[in-house]
């Protein structure tokens, strides 16, 4: 008889509030709010867009829209995101098939994440 052990994965995120508070102090609140929200929605589609390429074995498309990803990250906020994009373009460069699924995944675990922290600071005073 043989055991099956499920590991859950979760990954650790963070936002950058000091980013976040300066994109808000170069702007008015609504703008800032603008950008922030067009940034996440951008973000969410081309996190579907690296699983799809990935899937296609679009390499090079892969590794061109991680490092879309990675300005977008930056722009408010989300450094573990744009570290993990960071990780997968060097992946993709590399031709790893193994370490571009393992570092994909948690892309799209920690985009999940950066982008359910930055909505629930929505209701919160940045």
């Amino acid at each position: 008889m043989s055991t099956v052990t499920q590991i859950q994965l979760h990954e650790s995120v963070q936002v950058n509030h000091d980013r976040l508070n300066a994109l808000y102090g170069e702007m008015d609140p609504a703008n800032a709010e603008d950008v922030v929200c067009r940034a996440m929605e951008e973000l969410a589609l081309r996190m579907g867009h690296c699983d799809r390429l990935y899937r296609k074995g679009q390499l090079n498309d892969l590794r061109r829209s991680a490092k879309s990803l990675i300005a977008i990250a930056d722009q408010i906020g989300m450094d573990a995101l744009a570290k993990v994009a960071g990780d997968v373009v060097r992946c993709a460069e590399a031709r790893d098939q193994v370490a571009i699924a393992a570092t994909l995944g948690r892309l799209l675990r920690t985009g999940e994440g950066s982008l359910t922290a930055i909505w629930d600071l929505q209701d919160v005073t940045i």
